[in-house]
């Protein structure tokens, strides 16, 4: 964690270069809303007014959970590997996507149960998958730290090959679970407001799977205001990778989309651990979970989708990047008040 050292500010020059270059954009002020915003932060990420989002990925955290014993989700956790084999393979959702977005895809095995045999899979197993957060925490605190440390490296290893963007994704089954048992914790309301079927539940399939997330409150008696301990406590090894990538992100200097509720979770486990990885982090969507919404209000961020969007494995995350690419077109390219003959814009108070 002595990486965490080397964040730095945003560059608020590139900032303020940013939003000059848009406001000398022949439009009215403002009028791309969240997506001028996002440019402007990016360009503070960047150092530089002037950049690319060209070279973009999505790195997908895989990995299984303890608590599918008790009957929280509708598949198997061999769902798990099915999954992460055809992400390996370049067959699954996130990889249809991806080539309609020209993004890369890594997927990597951080504590998945099976040994997957797939060439593109990335391994970097902490072991097979986590304890039962039902019975006991899911994993030691060392072995959070090793997740989280297994993100950061990811990025570092990626920021040294040039990707300018990175998309955030996971697969796991079981993990709705431990993120609605971490965002029960960090937004102190009840199970039973933040849960919601997953991948699809029964009515008494939700009940049951309440009352699990409610034992291993109790049990584990984990604290919001120590994030790695409370990651261990009700986590899984896919969030402590993920939140490894958005403080990856903040230390090397690379933009980070937020995918859905589990990847905003991760977001809120790297903001707690380290407050300035939030800046370097950018929200896509909104997703369908209760506490979508509620986690991304805890961050202090507004989504620029709204589609109830929750198929996971960093595939609502991509779809901010047309409109980035969008946005973009108009800042770099679009005609300005210098070369119309009209009036600028100004803001009326």
């Amino acid at each position: 964690m002595e990486l965490i050292k080397q964040i730095a500010p945003l560059d608020s020059c590139a900032m303020e270069a940013a939003l000059k270059k848009w406001n000398g954009i022949a439009k009215p002020l403002g009028s791309l809303g969240l997506l001028e915003k996002a440019i402007i932060q990016i360009a503070g990420v960047k150092k530089s007014a002037d950049f690319t989002i060209k070279k973009r990925c999505v790195v997908v955290m895989c990995a299984d959970n303890g608590v599918v014993s008790e009957g929280v989700t509708q598949s198997g956790s061999d769902v798990t590997g099915i999954v992460a084999h055809a992400i390996a393979d370049g067959t699954s959702n996130v990889n249809l996507i991806a080539k309609q977005f020209n993004a890369d895809v890594f997927p990597v095995d951080i504590g998945m149960n099976e040994t997957v045999d797939a060439l593109g899979l990335i391994n970097r197993k902490i072991r097979r998958g986590t304890c039962n957060i039902a019975d006991g925490a899911a994993m030691s605190v060392a072995d959070a730290e090793k997740a989280i440390s297994v993100g950061i490296e990811a990025v570092k290893k990626l920021s040294e090959k040039g990707y300018d963007i990175i998309v955030t994704g996971e697969m796991g089954i079981g993990n709705t679970t431990t993120s609605s048992a971490i965002a029960s914790v960090i937004l102190e309301m009840t199970p039973e407001s933040v849960t919601g079927r997953g991948a699809g539940l029964s009515s008494e399939g939700l009940e049951r799977k309440i009352k699990v997330i409610r034992r291993a409150i109790d049990i584990n008696k984990p604290q919001k205001d120590k994030p790695v301990e409370l990651l261990a406590k009700l986590g899984g090894f896919d969030i402590a990778g993920m939140a490894g990538v958005f403080i990856g992100g903040a230390i090397y200097g690379i933009p980070v989309i937020i995918d859905g509720f589990i990847s905003a979770v991760a977001a809120s486990i790297a903001a707690g651990i380290c407050p300035a990885a939030k800046d370097y982090m950018l929200c896509s969507h909104v997703s369908k979970e209760p506490a979508g919404i509620k986690i991304l209000n805890h961050l202090g961020m507004k989504p620029m989708i709204t589609a109830e969007l929750c198929l996971g494995e960093g595939t609502g995350g991509l779809f901010l990047l047309p409109m980035l690419d969008g946005a973009l077109a108009v800042y770099n390219s679009s005609h300005t008040f210098n070369n119309l003959p009209m009036e600028r814009y100004v803001e009326l108070k």
